[in-house]
This record gives structure tokens, C-alpha cells and sequence, in this order.
């Protein structure tokens, strides 16, 4: 391998070979061959995505004398010392370093004097953004109306930074981060050159860790084979990047898209116990569920995996919903501050709540159904001392009136009223059936919430109350007079609290157990998810603390 480092030695020398910007090089190589070459050029970008390069070639191509229409030939003396960093007639500054305007008015005093050796002068001014507000005002008449001799190349990493003023006097050209194809591409042209061999999978590693830069991708491709030789693997390049490429992330995504928590605090207590950084595994676990949501939305190419993985995604992406993903990334993703690596608490959370939006989002189980036909199905007696969910609101079991005459419910009103203004019963959808034993309300509501609420009237539906209680309403406790509901957000909580809502949702419970109750709302803790998240696991709770 040569002493001179990657990023310097294979530099593109011609337009042709900048990769990834062809709007870019098109619109110049078309400017030479024409003749229409501006005298003030901002190239704006990421790093490493060739902007400087680009300079250097565009000031060759200026000035080369056997060519001068196109690309730089690269034989002639002038494109050679221009190569070599010598020319006296290409003036390269570095803004970041000279700030003030007294180096700018240095600049303007020196740009009146004639090129030495080439046709025309060509200042390439990097990191422009640094200039200070007066250096850059400075800058101004001269970049209008430099001198027939003289070119300026701007160049910066953070364009709206840079004046406006500034930016209206040059001919802008916007880099565009490196595809993480063509980077493989030119790091494997480069390991070819230099005598490397290196798999494919450790190379797209390289370029995955280079994110859209050149210099960075061949900056750590030397340094990985100065360290290891000339035989590159994909562990090599995982224990100079400081990535795991623990097969536990894998499996604990798995754990979570099936929703078993027991198995996924196991897999995190493992890697934990094998001394592994929690806070790098996290990182590799929420970049895996990213790449698991860009196969489930349709995007899976943008990961840039290979076809072995790809279809492993798929598989994976095809158990579970969008949302539980989405939730997933998330949880996950927020643990990336104030993250203890030692601790195994925040992943363990955040596990416990993706399992428990699993579940909510799924709902209880579907009970059976009865069959539609044109004659009415026969309706099973419950046993004595049993309650029964009624097929439709209007045969619901009206709570015992009380002492003085009220009106009847607004619900009750609107839907008698329909039916009896219709010419034809309208046809009744089958509804889920399900009994209710004695003294077991309180699993006969947990299990049957969301489907009380489904199953209310529509004008109750389009009512405020029953998005709040989709929001994620929890039944606590239930007795004679009164219903207890959890929320985990308090806004919601508030808004079930106002009397207009808390009507309705005492409504729906009442015509469904029979009785006249009232509703209490609380705010449920992070404690009570998992207090309940055990006891899915089968824990039992053997005493309660007061406070």
C-alpha cells in the first residue's frame, strides 16, 4: 500500500470520475465546452462529497492548455502543478483559519496582479461560513466584479450561514450525500488497486458507518487494513466500529414483535451478564427495528441490506402492524440520553410497554360470532343467576327508574325514532355474544371494554366521550354503584371528567350491567403497567403498601 493516505491519493482528478453528483458535473462540463464559465461558483454540501475536488478539477479544466473546453487532460504542465498543490496561479484559503477582514483585504489587494503562469487566477475559498460578518461584507464588490483574470470557488459545509448577499453573486451548485451503492463501488475499485481483499458485507459496513461521505468511507477502510493487513473481514470491521453484531439484538426483536416479554428480559439480562454495552446494543436494536419499518412500509431498498436479510425482515415485518413498529422504533429510540450502559432498567421498560401497545392494539379476543339468516336465530337462555350481552342496544336492559320521572335517554329517543320512521326494520348486524357470570363483572368488562364501546349507538359514537375512552380507558374495580376507570394520560382523564362525557360513558356502562352506576376516573402510574405486566407473567400479588 502506498504512505500517502486514500482520500488524497484517490482524489478524482476528472469530472468524469466525481461520483454521485452528475447534475453537478454535467452543468460544468456543458459551461467549459461552451465557454460560459461564471466568475463566482458556492458549492454547498455534506463533507467528503467532493466539493473541493470539484474546484480543483474546475480550475484545471480552466486553465489547461491542451484542452481547455472540457475536461482537464492531467498531462500538461500547468494541470500537473495544480495536481501537485504548486501552482502559484491557484490560490487556495482556508475561511476557518482566515477569519478576519484583514485577510480579505490582503485577498483584494493581491487579485489586481496578472496570473503567473495560466490563463486565469481561481481563489477556492473553503468552509466560506466562517468568514466573519465584516470579512464577508468585505468580499462582496470584489466577488461581483472580480477581475477579468480571476475565478472564485466557494465552498461550505453549512450554506445557511453564508450571507445572502453572498449567495446571490455566485452561480449555486448543491452536493448531495454519496449513495451507499457507490461508495461499495469505490472502496472496491480501491481495495482492487491497493491489493485488499474485503468482503462484500464488511465493505458495506464501511459504507454504511461513512454515511454519504467519501472521505470518511476511505479514511476507515485504511485505517482497518493498516491494523489488520490486507485481509479485511466483517468482524474486523464490527470491532473497529464498536458494533456487537450480537445475535441477541435479533433475537430480542423477535421477542418483541411477538410480544413475549418474559423471553426478551431474559435475552437483555444475558447480554448484560456478558458484560456487552447495553447503550451499543440499544443503538444496534433500534437501527434492526428501523430497517423492519422501512420493510414494512415498502422501502426496504433504502436499507441498503442484502437479499439474505431482506427476506429475514420481511418474514419478521409480516407478524406484526405498522404501528406496533412504529411504537417499537419509538421506545427504543429514546433511550439513546442519559442512557446508563450498566443498567438493563431502561430496556426493560421500554420492552414491557411495547408488549403492553401489542395488546391494546390487538384488543380482547374475538368471542364467537352468531350466523345472520332471514329468519331470527334462537336466543341461548343464560343460566340462572348469569347476565348476558344483549344483541342490540335498543333490547338492552334499561336501568330501574328512579323515584321521580326523567326523560328518556337522548340515544333511546333518536334510535326509536328511526326505527319507527323507516318502512323496513333495518337489517341487524351480527353481534359478538358473550356471558357474564356472577360476581365476575370486573373480567367481563376488562375483556369486553372496547367492544361495549364499538357496539354504542352512532350518535354516541361521534361523541367526544368515546374517542377519550379508545384513548386507552382501563377498568379497575367495579362495585354496586360505581365503575372505576384508569387512564394513563390525565388530559383524557379530565376530559371523561366533564358532565357531559361522564353521562355518556355511565349510559353505556349502565344499560350493560343492568344497573345504575356511576363512573370514577384515575390516573394510572408507570407502576401500574407493570404491576400488570407480571401478572401476565403469572405473578400474584400476596399484600398492598398504603401511603
Amino acid at each position: 500500500m502506498s504512505p500517502q493516505v486514500f482520500y488524497r491519493k484517490w482524489r478524482p482528478q476528472t469530472l468524469k470520475e466525481v461520483v454521485g453528483q452528475e447534475p453537478v458535473t454535467r452543468t460544468l462540463l456543458n459551461a467549459l465546452s461552451s465557454g460560459r464559465v461564471s466568475h463566482a461558483y458556492l458549492f454547498c454540501g455534506p463533507r467528503g462529497t467532493g466539493k473541493t475536488s470539484t474546484g480543483r478539477i474546475l480550475a484545471k479544466a480552466i486553465n489547461c492548455t491542451e484542452n481547455g473546453k472540457g475536461e482537464p487532460c492531467n498531462r500538461c504542465a500547468i494541470c500537473q502543478a495544480i495536481t501537485e498543490g504548486r501552482s502559484l496561479d491557484v490560490i487556495e484559503i482556508d475561511a476557518a483559519s482566515n477569519t478576519g477582514v484583514d485577510d480579505i483585504r490582503s485577498l483584494r489587494e493581491k487579485i489586481t496582479f496578472s496570473p503567473a503562469e495560466a490563463r486565469r487566477k481561481v481563489y477556492i475559498i473553503d468552509e466560506v461560513h466562517m468568514l466573519s460578518n465584516s470579512a464577508s461584507n468585505a468580499l462582496l464588490k470584489t466577488l461581483e466584479e472580480p477581475p477579468p483574470h480571476a475565478i472564485f470557488i466557494l465552498a461550505t459545509t453549512e450554506i445557511h450561514k453564508v450571507l445572502p448577499t453572498i449567495i446571490s453573486r455566485c452561480q449555486r451548485f448543491d452536493f448531495r450525500r454519496i449513495s451507499q451503492a457507490d461508495l461499495v463501488k469505490k472502496l472496491a475499485y480501491i481495495c482492487e488497486q491497493e491489493g485488499i481483499k474485503a468482503g462484500t458485507e464488511a465493505l458495506n459496513l464501511i459504507a454504511k458507518s461513512a454515511r454519504g461521505s467519501f472521505r470518511d468511507a476511505e479514511n476507515l477502510l485504511q485505517q482497518i487494513a493498516t491494523y489488520y493487513g490486507s485481509e479485511i473481514t466483517l468482524n474486523q470491521v464490527r470491532e473497529t466500529l464498536g458494533i456487537t453484531g450480537d445475535a441477541r439484538v435479533k433475537e430480542l426483536v423477535g421477542h418483541i414483535i411477538s410480544g413475549d416479554a418474559a423471553a426478551g428480559i431474559g435475552t437483555i439480562q444475558r447480554a448484560a451478564g456478558d458484560g456487552l454495552d447495553l447503550r451499543q446494543f440499544n443503538r444496534e436494536l433500534v437501527a434492526n427495528l428501523r430497517e423492519l419499518l422501512l420493510v414494512k412500509t415498502g422501502a426496504g431498498e433504502a436499507a441498503g441490506l442484502a437479499d439474505a436479510e431482506l427476506n429475514e425482515l420481511k418474514d419478521l415485518a409480516a407478524k406484526a402492524s405498522l404501528p406496533e413498529i412504529l411504537t417499537a422504533v419509538k421506545l427504543f429510540g429514546r433511550l439513546e440520553n442519559g442512557f446508563d450502559q450498566y443498567s438493563t432498567l431502561p430496556l426493560e421498560l421500554a420492552l414491557v410497554d411495547c408488549v403492553l401497545a401489542g395488546s391494546e392494539a390487538a384488543g380482547p379476543a374475538k368471542p364467537r360470532t352468531t350466523q345472520a339468516a332471514a329468519s331470527p336465530a334462537p336466543v341461548k337462555t343464560p343460566p340462572p343467576g348469569a347476565k348476558t350481552l344483549s344483541p342490540t342496544p335498543s333490547k338492552m336492559a334499561a336501568p330501574p327508574p328512579p323515584a321521580t320521572e326523567t326523560k328518556p335517554p337522548v340515544t333511546q329517543v333518536i334510535q326509536e325514532k328511526k326505527l319507527t320512521s323507516s318502512t323496513s326494520p333495518p337489517a341487524v348486524k351480527p353481534v359478538p355474544v358473550t356471558e357474564i357470570a356472577e360476581g365476575d363483572e370486573l373480567s367481563w368488562l376488562r375483556a369486553n371494554l372496547k367492544q361495549l364501546i364499538e357496539e354504542a349507538p352512532p350518535e354516541i359514537r361521534k361523541t367526544p366521550a368515546i374517542g377519550f375512552l379508545r384513548s386507552g380507558a382501563k377498568v379497575v374495580s367495579v362495585t354496586e354503584k360505581e365503575v372505576v376507570l384508569a387512564f394513563r394520560y390525565a388530559v383524557h382523564k379530565d376530559q371523561i371528567e366533564k358532565p357531559e362525557n361522564r353521562r355518556i360513558v355511565e349510559e353505556i356502562l349502565s344499560r350493560y350491567l343492568g344497573r345504575s352506576c356511576q363512573v370514577r376516573c384515575t390516573c394510572e402510574t408507570e407502576k401500574d403497567h407493570l404491576v400488570r405486566a407480571v401478572q401476565n407473567m403469572g405473578a400474584q400479588i400476596t399484600s398492598v403498601e398504603e401511603k
